[in-house]
């Protein structure tokens, strides 16, 4: 899988790429999660894998088409969620060895890099937000 960065494009072609990048992925792990299903044992995790990779397009889709900011950093952190989720679900296929790491090992890099991009993208977004509460500066947070 070809990744290509999403560096130096105007937001709303980042966002379309974020988009449809998020749809192939979710795609290739519906169609794993095919095979994953003839395995017994591996059925419920097809299940969740499948179900937390399809719903990490979804909610950015809809953190998108959000009517605020606050709405926005809502669903992104939701799709940030899934993205870790499905990175899990994948890990636990290959760690109990129900599947091969060569086959799984793609999806699981791409798992590892949009959860990453959305991360970057709700951090940045909420730094950004200026509804945050700002922290007063003569108190000191421990780190």
């Amino acid at each position: 899988m070809p990744v290509r960065p999403l560096r130096a494009l105007p937001t709303d072609v980042k966002a379309q790429e974020l988009r449809d990048r998020c749809a192939a992925f979710a795609s290739d792990v519906v169609i794993f999660c095919r095979k994953l299903r003839s395995k017994p044992e591996a059925r419920n995790i097809a299940e969740q894998l499948s179900d937390s990779a399809t719903a990490i397009p979804a909610n950015y889709r809809a953190a998108c088409r959000a009517r605020s900011r606050r709405e926005f950093i809502s669903k992104l952190a939701i799709a940030v969620e899934e993205a870790d989720e499905t990175v899990g679900w994948l890990e636990l296929v290959v760690r109990s060895g129900t599947w091969g790491e060569r086959e799984v090992d793609p999806l699981l890099t791409e798992s590892r890099e949009i959860a990453a991009i959305l991360t970057a993208s709700r951090r940045t977004a909420e730094r950004n937000n200026p509804d945050r509460p700002r922290r007063h500066p003569s108190i000191k947070f421990p780190n």
